[in-house]
């Protein structure tokens, strides 16, 4: 049997392998449209930076190893251009001449292209994008004689392309069509993200296009303009505004597709016989809120990749699961993670959300810092989505609620985690523990929360109630007209809140959240009717943003 895999790297490669480990009889040939079939795309910006100094280290595996010690038969910069399901060939464009292949069965793989807006420059040579291993030669290369660069696009490559450069030294700015950083993200935890941008000396623009990057007349950088009809200097512009499925070809031959994505069943079968794919360029259906769209990561593609060779080789038992979207990057000192759903999709789903920063590892050991954590749930307790930033421990508590989500937890499950405790490593009640106990006062109604997007209507029906310290209130900013009564100071001045409240429910925050809580629970039991801040002061600055002038005094 002659098995034909079309794109390396992820999601090929390791189909084209697991096949090999199941079918030593069969002929497995992998055809690559560039000259690597196998490399480390998310090390790329780490060769940049010059944090990865081997370029070697980024070559996985190369036609001469897969070849000794799979058997396989790989074929770079040789490009599928036609697909014949009836005849079962492709007709493949390699680097001595075009040449026609059968197969018997035929595995597609391949990926995803970086979107180019239709803007005047956008092809010139200083454009480029970083998906590839020259890609990042290129870029390496032109970042040591570059003074400037634009990264066109905020998402995770955008970002990690951003901060390579600025550790080279080049001054960066960053251009993002959406309202904030990282799309995927919240408000709240993009905020954070954003001004470690600024800590790192970039200018990020979001809110904003780029028109058109105009070339000089006589040498120098290009201009950059964009929609608010500024101009930025550029010796480089990198191109991230996103990737869209590499499909034209397949769509041509009949291979079914969703607005751009191979539609595949939950095996990875296509609607043409023995033709099966995976990766990138695959709709994939979302764990958490059953959307179909690809989904543009290593983990999930190799993980398909195992599971489409399997059910070839006859063994159907285990489909291929569903993503919840587990995402990590590194941005300067900061880590920003997420997993499942954002806001965004969970509109129209009834959920709830709590913010919380806990520390990373215990407060009293040296060198704990907070984290700032976000977590979605449904009114059933199940955890929908989670979101942490912070300097340390966020990939472990991630991965931690990663799994609770693909395990159908509830909030409540996470109280009863056993997680490992060290006073350098976490903290007794460990941050994800916390989440669920905080979760599920909410839902039990121990506490009742109110969020930042309902400010200005309880200020009109609520008393704000401040209970951090006075010199926070004076030096930190407060809202206009709230009450200021120290937490330890509610029990003793319970008369005065109730004289100041007049009969209205009392909004109390704090700075985190929890110190409110502790006075939301003295309120509540004596009578009043309250509402705590989910986060707190930090929260909600960091939803306001720029807005925060015109609230916080």
């Amino acid at each position: 049997m002659r098995i034909v895999v079309v794109g390396g790297v992820a999601g090929g490669m390791s189909a084209a392998a697991r096949l090999r480990r199941l079918q030593e009889g069969a002929e497995i040939i992998v055809l690559e449209a560039g000259p690597e079939v196998s490399f480390a795309n998310c090390g790329l910006p780490y060769f940049v930076s010059g944090e990865i100094t081997d370029p070697g280290a980024l070559l996985v595996q190369t036609p001469a190893s897969l070849k000794a010690s799979l058997n396989l038969d790989v074929r770079v910069n040789s490009a599928v251009t036609a697909l014949d399901p009836a005849a079962r060939t492709v007709r493949v464009n390699g680097p001595d001449a075009d040449y026609e292949l059968t197969y018997d069965v035929l595995v597609l793989s391949p990926g995803a292209e970086a979107f180019r807006p239709d803007v005047p420059g956008i092809d010139s040579p200083r454009v480029t994008t970083l998906r590839t291993v020259s890609d990042a030669h290129a870029l390496h290369d032109a970042a040591a004689g570059a003074s400037s660069a634009v990264v066109i696009g905020a998402g995770f490559i955008g970002l990690e392309a951003a901060e390579a450069l600025a550790m080279r030294g080049v001054k960066t700015t960053v251009v993002e069509f959406a309202d904030h950083v990282l799309p995927p993200l919240d408000t709240e935890s993009a905020y954070y993200v954003a001004q470690e941008l600024a800590e790192l000396g970039m200018d990020v623009r979001t809110s904003t296009a780029v028109t058109a990057i105009e070339e000089p007349g006589a040498g120098g950088p290009a201009d950059v303009v964009l929609s608010d009809g500024s101009r930025v200097k550029a010796d480089v512009v990198v191109l991230a505004a996103g990737v869209r499925p590499r499909t034209s070809i397949w769509e041509d031959a009949g291979v079914e597709c969703e607005r751009g994505a191979i539609v595949v069943d939950e095996h990875g079968r296509t609607n043409l016989e023995g033709v099966w794919a995976v990766g990138d360029a695959v709709v994939s259906t979302d764990l958490v809120t059953g959307a179909r769209r690809p989904v543009a990561l290593a983990g999930p593609a190799n993980r398909a990749g195992r599971l489409v060779a399997d059910a070839i080789s006859g063994n159907l038992s285990h489909p291929i699961p569903a993503a919840a979207g587990t995402a990590i990057v590194r941005v300067g000192k900061l880590t920003a993670a997420m997993t499942g759903a954002n806001e965004r999709a969970l509109e129209g789903i009834a959920h709830h959300t709590i913010s919380l920063h806990p520390a990373d590892h215990a407060g009293y050991f040296p060198g704990a810092t907070q984290m700032h954590m976000r977590l979605h749930f449904a009114e059933d307790g199940k955890v929908l989505g989670a979101q942490i930033v912070g300097r340390g421990g966020v990939d472990k508590r991630i991965d931690v609620l990663a799994t609770a989500i693909k395990a159908g937890m509830t909030v409540a499950d996470l109280i009863d985690l056993d997680l490992a405790y060290s006073p350098p490593y976490g903290s007794a009640k460990d941050p994800v523990n916390m989440a669920g106990m905080m979760a599920s006062n909410v839902l039990d109604r121990t506490m009742d929360v109110w969020h930042t997007a309902d400010l200005a209507r309880l200020r009109q029906t609520h008393l704000i109630l401040d209970v951090r310290s006075r010199a926070e209130y004076e030096g930190e900013g407060h809202i206009d007209g709230a009450l200021n009564i120290p937490h330890l100071e509610i029990r003793d001045r319970m008369d005065e809140v109730r004289a100041s409240a007049a009969g209205r429910p009392i909004a109390v925050h704090c700075k985190s959240g929890m110190r409110s809580y502790l006075a939301h629970r003295q309120l509540v039991q004596a009578g009043n009717t309250c509402v705590n801040h989910s986060g707190g002061m930090i929260t909600m600055l960091a939803e306001l943003g720029d807005s925060a002038d015109g609230v916080v005094k």
